[in-house]
């Protein structure tokens, strides 16, 4: 985990040290900027940033673990089967956030072996925010002991995303949002998934959701929360699946029960 942990460290200087102002600022992202590319749906940005951190988490990672697969987000091949083991890997969740110097941004790796989540590291360079877990241990936040809160939705932040890469979700996600604010003492819109189920593992969100993310958005933070004691689910309560996009509800377990009874 030490080895894992110093590698990450290693890749959020490559973010640290971007020069945002002259590979962004000066460039409407609708232009024909070399700095970025679009994927499918809408805003789904790539820079040479990302590449660059995924890049180097692979080459590292690859030292520690010769033979190990790798799913990243910025790599159109994937392997067939997450066998053996297996890294799931986010190198900017938020890029959107990172290309307007919005500072919540982070690098997710998660660890998986024979298809189960066994190690997450959630890195926030901009803030020195480490999150990590090892199955069947406890969850840290740099070195503290992360233990989810009881606390009631009324007592609380709650979180959500709005699946900015699938339009046809707006309508539905803000419903639940709007729902859910008569709830909770605000709502916050942040845009980093990992970002957003680490903080309730931290308590400062007592409830996440989203109606579609990919893996690589939340399969190391998954396992932080679930080692801080909390609870992560599909929306419709089933279990997580890694091989496929899916919703997300993310909470402690007395603001999830209570999310349910009015939705």
């Amino acid at each position: 985990m030490e080895d894992l942990i110093q590698i990450v460290r290693e890749a959020g200087n490559i973010i640290l040290e971007a020069d945002l102002n002259h590979d962004f600022n000066q460039t409407d992202l609708t232009d024909d900027n070399p700095m970025i590319t679009s994927k499918e749906g809408r805003a789904n940005f790539v820079t040479k940033y990302d590449l660059k951190v995924q890049y180097f988490l692979f080459d590292q990672i690859k030292k520690l673990y010769p033979d190990a697969k790798f799913i990243g987000e910025e790599d159109d091949k994937h392997p067939s089967s997450m066998d053996g083991r297996c890294f799931i890997i986010d190198p900017i969740d938020g890029t959107s956030n990172f290309i307007f110097d919005n500072k919540f941004s982070a690098i997710s790796v998660a660890m998986m072996e024979d298809g189960e989540v066994t190690a997450g590291i959630v890195y926030n360079p901009y803030l020195d925010e480490l999150f990590y877990a090892k199955k069947g241990e406890k969850a840290y936040l740099n070195q503290r002991v992360l233990q989810v809160k009881p606390l009631p939705l009324k007592d609380s932040l709650a979180a959500f995303g709005t699946s900015p890469y699938e339009e046809k979700l707006a309508d539905q996600s803000f419903e639940i949002a709007r729902k859910l604010l008569n709830h909770v003492v605000d709502i916050r819109r942040c845009g980093s998934a990992a970002l957003d189920i680490c903080y309730v593992a931290a308590n400062r969100y007592s409830f996440f959701f989203e109606l579609q993310l990919s893996p690589w958005d939340f399969a190391a933070a998954s396992l932080i929360l679930q080692e801080a004691g909390g609870k992560i689910t599909t929306f419709d309560k089933k279990e997580l699946f890694y091989e496929a996009k899916t919703s997300i509800v993310a909470a402690n377990p007395v603001a999830y029960q209570e999310f349910y009874q009015f939705i």
